[in-house]
């Protein structure tokens, strides 16, 4: 680990409570929702990551608590290193959608990545300028990336349901009028 992310690691730790989780090279961060936007300010502006390069989430159901991780990742291009953050936050409650703060006031780029998680995922983002699907049709209904939507795929054909694959499929052919 190089001496700028030694420091980015301890100064997380220190002045936001963030637990440094290491994994396969890369230095990750487990913060809580509330200390998130003022860490990732200061990680901007103190420790130079300039470049928000991905933000997507887990769903870690069917745990209820916390059954979602938001996961970004900054990068410094002055100093070439990596850091990754880990915002556990949990699922629904009834008819309520999990919350974040949204980082677009800091990085303009993690309104669109917000969107789509929001989509895909049912994550709302507290103070996103635009919070409406971007992926799917606008009256879809449930958010297709959460792992209890509902699969909807084509049974794979075997040799023992073959007759009842064959029945449902198009034949392929066109028969001229």
């Amino acid at each position: 680990m190089s001496n700028h992310l030694e420091m980015v690691v301890e100064a997380a730790a220190k002045r936001f409570g963030a637990q440094p989780a290491p994994s396969k090279g890369q230095q990750w961060l487990i913060v809580k929702p509330e200390r998130l936007v003022a860490l990732v300010a200061a990680l901007r502006d103190e420790f130079e990551f300039d470049f928000l390069s991905s933000l997507t989430a887990s769903d870690y159901y069917p745990e209820d608590h916390p059954r979602f991780h938001v996961v970004y990742q900054l990068y410094s291009n002055h100093h070439n290193v990596r850091v990754g953050l880990r915002v556990p936050i949990s699922g629904p409650k009834g008819a309520e959608m999990p919350i974040v703060a949204s980082l677009e006031g800091l990085y303009p780029v993690a309104n669109w990545h917000e969107r789509e998680l929001f989509d895909m995922f049912g994550i709302r983002f507290d103070g996103n300028s635009d919070m409406r699907r971007i992926l799917m049709p606008y009256d879809w209904e449930g958010h297709p990336l959460r792992k209890d939507y509902p699969l909807g795929y084509e049974e794979p054909q075997f040799t023992f349901n073959f007759d009842d694959i064959q029945v449902r499929k198009h034949s392929g052919r066109y028969e001229e009028a």
